[in-house]
């Protein structure tokens, strides 16, 4: 397998592979639940999609026939929207990650003016056996610690690594398709809801809630747009494209998720 070398913070990447590539997807960037955001991390967090994005589309720009670009992006683009549906078509929320994701996403300006096809996947929470939204809450929920965060009505859209994966390779082949397309499942719930279902799918209580107070106190912002913060994204624009959902619905997906956990 080839390798290119790349250094977005040297503004260095050799492109010229990128011409004999259908697509490429770009789906780098610091993870933004892995510490408190300081000033200083705050900044790692967008230089390190900014920059690298930047370096992409430009590199994208020089090419005569350059391949659809598959951006990742995220559904914090939208920021805390309450109960109504959160479609492509709307504006950016307020909040750190909302400014974050207007930035990366405009990061890629270069190539789609040069004629590239640029998609921007926004994510939803990821639900995967080893990683994602489970990775740092199953252990709380398996010892019947687990519970609602502040008064669970905020919204999580939500989508299985499968369903994420087989979503990306779908939009190479939807060569009509450009700009913003949520990559979410079609059945968001509220906190309330996710924590219910998890606990009977474990077989588990959900007893405990985990106080809004006690979330900004502890985690400051980042607890308040990760974990208060909520948004109800729509996922019609993908649909319409043809794209079938192996997981729609939450509690099919927490069993085939968990199903896999050794």
């Amino acid at each position: 397998m080839d390798e290119l070398q790349w250094d977005p913070e040297a503004s260095r990447l050799d492109a010229a592979p990128f011409s004999e590539c259908r697509a490429i997807f770009h789906l780098a960037g610091e993870s933004v639940g892995a510490g408190l955001w300081s000033e200083a991390r705050k900044r790692r967090i967008l230089d390190s999609r900014v920059r690298g994005s930047r370096l992409v589309a430009e590199a994208l720009a020089q090419i005569s026939a350059a391949p659809t670009l598959i951006q990742a992006s995220a559904i914090g683009f939208y920021g805390d929207a309450g109960e109504r549906w959160c479609r492509e078509s709307d504006p950016a929320g307020e909040g750190f990650l909302a400014g974050v994701v207007c930035d990366w996403e405009g990061a890629l300006r270069p190539a789609a003016a040069a004629g590239s096809r640029v998609v921007l996947a926004r994510i939803g929470l990821v639900i995967g056996a080893g990683g994602g939204v489970l990775e740092r809450i199953l252990p709380i929920f398996k010892i019947a610690l687990g519970g609602r965060i502040g008064d669970g009505t905020q919204y999580m859209s939500w989508i299985t690594r499968d369903d994420l994966v087989s979503a990306l390779l779908h939009l190479v082949e939807a060569e009509s398709v450009s700009g913003p397309v949520n990559l979410v499942s079609p059945g968001p719930v509220t906190n309330a809801e996710f924590t219910a279902v998890l606990g009977r799918v474990l077989a588990r209580p959900t007893l405990l809630p985990l106080p809004a107070f006690a979330v900004r106190t502890l985690m400051g912002q980042m607890g308040r747009e990760l974990l208060l913060f909520g948004a109800r994204v729509s996922c019609d624009r993908l649909t319409d494209t043809g794209f079938s959902f192996r997981y729609p619905e939450l509690e099919l997906a927490l069993k085939g998720v968990l199903s896999r956990e050794t």
